[in-house]
């Protein structure tokens, strides 16, 4: 394996080692041996418990401070890890959007409260969390957002309805943006909070997608309370507390946990399909684009103590690579697989066809690589 290197030579291949041999005893056999043959319900369950495993064998959230619960380490150390998850077909843990997104939040952005309240179970796995931002008014147009918190003692009374919301059904908190003050202008109405999804006056509805699966769900909030303590930076900040979220969304870490399930599945196939002399160059072109989003990956990771500038155009290009590439993956998957593996297909192709839509559309993305990347006029 060829690593990035962000550290020193040695430091990371130490670590990458140790890693290796760690994942090699640890991913459950019955999700090794069971692939693409799980239900739904056997999936969530070895996932919450890969989550466990990760944190007592110490690899959760590596690049979240040690005081924090996390590994202490860097980006480096987090995509070297992933890439090895992928080698060996480790599942993906339902605390993703929790390590990924609320994480790095709370730590540039949080109190020290919140950080001490929320981090620590985050990391062990305890926690799930989803992220309210998406509603049916309010998708590529995050700033149309209409969920209303309005004033009460102590705090706001949460009103609204958000959509396609990740791991709700799991979750016991949510990320929610939501208007507080109407009166202002676009950009200047918005807070973020972190709320409580036990209360009274939220009600999830599963979302049914076409592949069989219910990763979405659509939530309700009905005058559902949240304290002051629980709004993320000031009243009207939301805005761009959310484009930082979202840059988390699109960005290293978020991008090598896609890469883990793209470089398993392209490996099913060229293990099931790659000695037919006809799929030999196409097998070839996808394995040639999952190198080159490693690369990227490795691009990220040198260039991450620069956040505001050279980090930011190396990570912009990740969420289009990556979900192309997938789409691309499965698709030959569909039309090609022996009997035994056409279930697991057809589920990936389906599963693949929104990757595209959310975090921002790829047409989004486009426009934001071409007006904010390269400077191209509107």
């Amino acid at each position: 394996m060829t690593t990035v290197m962000a550290r020193s030579e040695q430091s990371l291949a130490a670590f990458a080692a140790e890693a290796e041999n760690w994942l090699a005893t640890a991913v459950p056999a019955q999700w090794r041996d069971n692939r693409g043959k799980l239900t739904g319900e056997e999936s969530d369950a070895l996932r919450r418990e890969w989550d466990r495993i990760l944190w007592e064998g110490g690899y959760s959230g590596l690049s979240i401070p040690r005081e924090h619960g996390g590994g202490g380490f860097g980006l480096a150390e987090e995509v070297v890890f992933h890439v090895l998850a992928g080698k060996v077909q480790a599942p993906d843990g339902l605390t993703r959007v929790g390590k990924t997104l609320v994480a790095p939040l709370l730590i540039k952005s949080g109190s020290p409260a919140q950080r001490e309240k929320y981090l620590p179970p985050m990391m062990r796995g305890d926690e799930v969390w989803c992220q309210g931002f998406s509603e049916p008014g309010a998708g590529s147009d995050l700033a149309n957002i209409q969920t209303r918190a309005r004033r009460a003692e102590g705090g706001y009374l949460l009103t609204g309805q958000k959509v396609w919301t990740s791991f709700a059904q799991h979750a016991q908190r949510c990320l929610v943006l939501a208007q507080t003050r109407p009166d202002e202008g676009r950009y200047r109405n918005l807070s973020m909070f972190l709320v409580d999804m036990s209360q009274p006056g939220i009600t999830i509805s599963d979302i049914k997608q076409i592949s069989g699966a219910v990763h979405f769900a659509e939530v309700r909030f009905d005058d559902v309370f949240v304290a002051d303590e629980d709004r993320v930076g000031d009243d009207g900040e939301g805005w761009q507390i959310a484009m930082r979220v979202l840059a988390d969304e699109r960005g290293g870490v978020e991008s090598a946990t896609r890469y883990v399930e793209i470089r398993s599945d392209l490996d099913l196939l060229l293990a099931t399909v790659g000695d037919r002399p006809e799929l030999a160059g196409a097998l070839r072109d996808l394995d040639v684009r999952a190198e080159l989003l490693r690369w990227q990956l490795a691009k990220v990771v040198d260039r991450e103590e620069d956040a505001d500038a050279a980090f930011q155009r190396s990570a912009s290009v990740l969420k289009v690579m990556w979900s192309e590439l997938w789409q691309d993956v499965t698709r030959l998957g569909l039309d090609t697989a022996p009997h035994e593996h056409r279930e697991h297909w057809r589920y990936q192709y389906l599963e693949a066809r929104a990757v595209s839509i959310y975090s921002g559309t790829n047409e989004i993305q486009r426009n934001i690589l071409s007006e904010r990347i390269l400077g191209l006029p509107r």
